[in-house]
This record gives C-alpha cells, sequence and structure tokens, in this order.
C-alpha cells in the first residue's frame, strides 16, 4: 500500500559544480528516487514502502562525482499533512564532514523558504548535524503524528532518534 507520491520534478535544471571538489550538485529526476532510497537505506536510513501516513515528496536532489556519477550524497523534501518534513539525508561515509550534508540541507531548506514554509520536521539520529543547522529537539509528543518511527516499538528501546524541528 504505497502512499508515496512524487511532484514532478523541475525539467532540465542544470548541476551546480561544487567548488573545489570533482562533485556536482542536481535534483534527481523523477525515475532516479528508488535508487536514492536504495542510497539511503545502504546508509542506514529506514525505507518504508508502507507508509501509514501518505508523503508527497517535493524535490530530492543528489551530488555525484563528476565521470563516473557515484551517488556520495541525497536528500528528500516531502510534505505530510501540510508540514514539510526531511524525508531522507545520507551522505556516503567516505564524504562525511565534508560539507556535503549542510549543502543538501541548505538546498532543501531554500526550496522551504521560496515557497512560503514556515518550519520544517524531521527525525535525527545524527541529531547534532541538525542542530548546528538550526534545527532543535522537540517532545515526541509535541511533533505532528506522523513519522512512522515514533510509533515504532524499536522507538525508545534499540532506536534513540530525535524529533526535530526548524522554524524557518
Amino acid at each position: 500500500m504505497e502512499q508515496r507520491q512524487m511532484e514532478r520534478q523541475p525539467e532540465a535544471q542544470p548541476a551546480k559544480p561544487l567548488d573545489g571538489t570533482d562533485l556536482v550538485l542536481s535534483v534527481a529526476r523523477d525515475d532516479e528516487y528508488g535508487m536514492l532510497t536504495a542510497f539511503f537505506a545502504a546508509n542506514h536510513l529506514e525505507v518504508d514502502t508502507e507508509e501509514v501516513v501518505p508523503t508527497d515528496v517535493r524535490r530530492t536532489w543528489k551530488i555525484t562525482r563528476k565521470g563516473d556519477d557515484g551517488l556520495v550524497g541525497a536528500i528528500a523534501l516531502a510534505m505530510r499533512q501540510g508540514e514539510y518534513i526531511i524525508d531522507g539525508i545520507a551522505v556516503d561515509e567516505s564524504y562525511r564532514k565534508t560539507n556535503i550534508g549542510k549543502t543538501l540541507l541548505d538546498e532543501a531548506l531554500a526550496l522551504v523558504k521560496a515557497r512560503g514554509g514556515k518550519r520544517v520536521y524531521l527525525v535525527a539520529r545524527a541529531p547534532g548535524f541538525f542542530r548546528k543547522s538550526g534545527f532543535g529537539t522537540i517532545p515526541r509528543e509535541a511533533a505532528p503524528n506522523f513519522f512512522e518511527c515514533l510509533t515504532c516499538p524499536q522507538y525508545g528501546v534499540d532506536c534513540h532518534p530525535e524529533v526535530m524541528l526548524m522554524e524557518v
């Protein structure tokens, strides 16, 4: 019972080279979403194809290596129940601590602001990264009830992510 819908990605946006690197940032094509979710899963994010709450993916971005198009980072910005969420963000382990995550997050937040969004929610396994970017931890009860992991029996037992919010 897949409840994920994709907003059509913009046509022919040019890739943006990242200064001083062999990497490029681009909007992922609609047909690349499966590749991105596989990347998220490979980087230890839980990817649920049987979502309880409908998710409308607004935009996905990827960072790839020039030449071989090797995927090194990706982010998915979505909406649930009228609220923006970071539905997934991952960076290949060998590229962490090189500002790739910040670059991806900045792209997503810029789109939220451009579309008049007021806040962005996420569930973080790496809350320190998000705190540095302006997110704050909120009580689980204060978050809209649209994160499946909050109802997972492992939440707070073997898995201890933080629910976070940023006012934009």
